[in-house]
């Protein structure tokens, strides 16, 4: 590890804690954690009340009617679980009933939801506290209502010129009929009483019972195309995780349907470089970074999809030999252009193409963390893809329904092409970072496509430059998005930029806290010293608090 002499501090202290942390994009989700741990809850607990509550107070990213992934690391178990919560197209969904628009906003957008499966899985199997006790603050913040932020009320305002064709509108609307202002007080009442129906019911209600008819009814009232069986016959599925060993440390993410394989790619290529090419912000470990994420989204753009219906290559995208092979093709004195972020059936000439794994087979998202005293971690990435995802909350349940068929392809010949029951090529990717077995580092973060390419910077800034959840967090970001594009926080500073410009790469300076290149949580743990430090995003409404 080639560990930088100097890079800058974070402006605000890390969180520190000795009984748990949690770390959210939202302080009252945050908190609301926190009270499940001090009132004996585990970790489990702390994550679905913090799920449930972010619904709440950041009602645009994530929520009962969006979907999601989580690793959960068991102390008394020493390993890493994958739930898979990431919800399926209904029956129906058929290519040519879609258009690009259609897809994006409409009430045709929702996939089945899954968070609900995903939260209530997670505490049946792990859980130590009742379900009622769980979801008390979501119910009270969406009840009595919460304050404002200035990013709420940024977001209500945009998004109530998408949301205007639906009734639903209303919800994020004052009692004048306007947006709520910031330092306002803005409530649910609705979704309370939908959070308390879950309570009773569980997922039979959600799923089968009583919310399933308001649901699937108000679904289909505008025209939709869910129907009872697709709902029926959903839950959420543990699954074992894909990992890599990245510098001594194994590196842990869900595998496919999820893309998180471009993180550990992005890795196992970084990997190979000496130490004199691990130095933080010069101009050829920048280079090197993104050359390196634009092999990696080539390939996650060939191969990713639903595995139950196409196979995706992950032993051999991820192998050291395929790594090796990948490293190889980069030009240190030119930067490449590659065809975008995702599918296109015409793919310039001069763009990279994917490699061949099978030689080596051997938007608006949230991400929170929790961390408990007996060693518990639980790490989750949730959405509802767009801003309130699809614009509708139906059957009066102010539940806001996702608009994840965004994420799925109508071209012909794409691995991720939209279809009945299929499940999306899911860019959401929690990382968890084990060393000698126990783990020491949860981290991960939102922002779409750039979810996949973020991640690796920040695993690098604690394992290659030693920084602690708070400075890897908000050190500046890059992005590649198209072509030779290289989107650069203005933090960066000038003479990398242009030393990157000499090497071909078309710079996009972009303002110096982006929301464009994610809004990350993290905790490390120290378990010899017996301290959990937490760190949140300034980019979003972020907050970290341990005890």
């Amino acid at each position: 590890m080639a560990v930088s002499p100097v890079y800058p501090l974070s402006n605000r202290p890390v969180a520190m804690g000795v009984n748990g942390m949690v770390a959210a994009a939202h302080p009252l989700a945050s908190q609301a954690g926190l009270r499940m741990l001090m009132r004996g809850g585990n970790a489990v607990d702390a994550a679905v009340a913090t799920a449930a509550a972010l619904n709440v107070v950041e009602p645009y990213m994530s929520g009962m009617g969006g979907i999601g992934l989580a690793l959960v690391y068991l102390a008394g178990e020493g390993r890493v679980r994958a739930l898979n919560f990431s919800g399926r197209m209904p029956k129906s969904a058929h290519p040519d009933r879609f258009t690009e628009e259609t897809k994006w906003t409409g009430i045709l957008a929702p996939l089945v939801p899954g968070s609900v499966a995903g939260w209530l899985t997670m505490h049946e199997r792990y859980g130590a506290l009742e379900l009622d006790e769980v979801f008390a603050p979501a119910i009270d913040y969406a009840e009595n209502g919460f304050p404002i932020t200035n990013l709420n009320a940024r977001v209500m305002r945009t998004s109530a010129e998408r949301l205007s064709e639906f009734s639903s509108v209303r919800l994020i609307r004052d009692g004048a009929g306007k947006p709520p202002a910031a330092g306002s007080r803005h409530g649910f009442p609705e979704l309370a009483e939908s959070f308390r129906e879950v309570v009773r019911g569980g997922k039979e209600s959600f799923y089968r019972g009583a919310l399933a008819d308001r649901i699937v009814g108000g679904n289909q009232e505008l025209g939709g195309l869910f129907t009872h069986a697709d709902l029926a016959e959903y839950d959420a599925e543990w699954q074992e995780p894909i990992s890599v060993d990245y510098r001594g440390c194994r590196v842990y993410t869900p595998g496919p349907n999820s893309s998180g394989f471009q993180i550990l790619q992005t890795l196992k290529c970084l990997e190979g470089f000496g130490d004199e090419d691990v130095v933080f912000q010069h101009p050829e470990t920048l280079h090197l970074m993104a050359e390196s994420i634009k092999l990696a989204a080539t390939d996650r753009i060939r191969y990713a999809g639903d595995p139950g219906h196409v196979r995706v290559p992950v032993a051999g995208l991820i192998s050291e030999g395929y790594a090796a092979a990948q490293r190889g093709r980069i030009d240190r004195v030119s930067a490449a252009g590659v065809s975008g972020e995702h599918y296109a059936r015409e793919v310039a000439a001069t763009a990279l193409r994917p490699g061949n794994p099978e030689e080596y087979d051997g938007g608006m998202t949230t991400h929170f963390a929790t961390a408990d005293r007996d060693g518990n971690v639980v790490s989750v990435t949730q959405t509802l893809g767009a801003g309130f995802g699809c614009g509708a909350a139906i059957g009066g349940t102010g539940i806001f329904l996702n608009n994840m068929a965004f994420w799925f392809d109508l071209e012909e010949g794409s691995p991720n092409r939209i279809g009945p029951s299929r499940r999306v090529d899911f860019v959401v990717a929690p990382t968890q970072t084990l060393r000698d077995g126990e783990i020491i580092l949860s981290m991960g973060t939102p922002g779409g496509w750039g979810i996949l390419q973020t991640t690796p910077q920040l695993l690098t800034n604690v394992l290659d430059y030693g920084m602690n959840v708070q400075e890897a967090i908000e050190a500046p970001r890059l992005r590649c998005p198209q072509g030779r594009e290289l989107h650069m926080e203005e933090r960066f500073p000038p003479h990398v930029r242009r030393a990157l410009e000499a090497k071909g790469h078309e710079i996009v300076v972009l303002e110096p806290w982006s929301m464009s290149v994610g809004g990350a949580q993290g905790i490390r743990i120290d378990r010899e010293a017996g301290v959990f430090q937490g760190g949140a995003d300034p980019r979003r409404d972020g907050g970290a608090i341990g005890w």
